[in-house]
């Protein structure tokens, strides 16, 4: 049984200026998969629903009319980018005298594991889009997904948007035309850039954003707690401590943390904690007992109640689930 761990000074020393800047900064894709498609009209493509993963389109050149799930479709032009954050099914189609034909039958070239090509089409005006899909991968994401619209829209036209969005487009058009050695890697790191910072950008601008969660973290007084348990979630949290940290009473603090973010601090703790374990369960091979003292847990046992009554599945099988998606 191990020591429980008390606050790192280190850890706390930083000062705390953007909690919700810090949180963000740490947001990052995994498993992402890219299909860079150049069509001649008329074309049609139908793409299943991925429902476990985030899928995304972005117009490299040309338009293109979309339609997602059993929505109405609308027209997309370069610079657009649509992410559709629950993996509904669409249809993307060249206009209303394409036909549809099923991702799997069209003529798609493997490049790497992660990147294929498409070419294809009925010879006339050319459009050029990457699809892709993507996991956010952070402890906080599933808080972050569940506030997400299901579908979210950059204007290439909106100013600010603009000058970096039209600059990275451009630069991975450049790099989808000639496709270079090792060009499909910096098409793939760019195209992450271009999803996580529309992510970020709506979280900081919509007025929907400010609710729940990431309201909490906005928040002078309970976002310096949160971003507290963020920085060394191992240590031995109590009401009292966190709300020292927050300046405010325990019971200010206690009512406030509950009001914003829906879960008193002490569950969210341990979510976080758990949230955390399943990242590195997923990215690490570390010993499932050195994962649960890092976290704070004083016996392997402990640990693994905690994330079974959370995820409902013990950390071992977890793990094991994640080594067969994967292969």
């Amino acid at each position: 049984m191990t020591e429980p761990h008390v606050p790192d000074p280190s850890k706390l020393a930083q000062p705390i200026g953007d909690p919700l800047g810090e949180i963000l900064h740490l947001l990052k894709l995994t498993g992402t998969f890219y299909c860079q498609s150049r069509m001649t009209a008329p074309w049609g493509i139908a793409i299943p629903g991925f429902p476990e993963v985030m899928n995304f389109i972005v117009v490299i050149d040309g338009r293109a009319s979309l339609k997602i799930g059993e929505d109405a479709p609308f027209e997309i032009e370069k610079g657009d980018l649509i992410l559709m954050t629950h993996g509904a099914p669409v249809s993307l189609f060249s206009g209303p005298e394409a036909q549809l034909m099923q991702l799997e039958e069209l003529p798609i070239r493997k490049v790497t594991e992660l990147y294929e090509t498409l070419e294809f089409g009925g010879g006339g005006t050319e459009s050029s889009v990457m699809y892709g899909l993507a996991r956010l991968d952070h402890a906080s994401s599933p808080m972050l997904m569940a506030l997400l619209p299901d579908v979210l829209r950059i204007d290439p036209w909106d100013e600010e948007a603009g000058s970096w969005l039209q600059g990275t487009l451009r630069f991975i058009a450049s790099e989808a035309r000639e496709l270079r050695p090792g060009g499909e890697t910096v098409i793939t790191r760019l195209a992450d850039v271009v999803v996580i910072e529309a992510i970020r950008r709506w979280l900081r601008r919509a007025p929907e954003a400010n609710r729940g969660w990431l309201k909490a973290a906005r928040d002078p007084q309970i976002g310096r707690a949160i971003v507290a348990i963020h920085r060394d979630p191992a240590a031995d949290w109590s009401v009292e401590g966190l709300a020292q940290v927050a300046g405010q009473s325990r019971s200010a603090f206690a009512a406030r943390f509950t009001s914003l973010v829906g879960i008193p601090a002490m569950q969210y703790l341990a979510e976080w904690r758990m949230n955390l374990a399943r990242q590195r369960l997923r990215e690490t091979r570390l010993p499932i007992a050195t994962i649960a003292a890092d976290l704070g847990y004083q016996s392997e046992p402990a640990f693994n109640r905690a994330f079974k009554r959370v995820f409902g599945t013990t950390p071992g099988q977890a793990r094991r689930s994640q080594q067969d998606i994967s292969g």
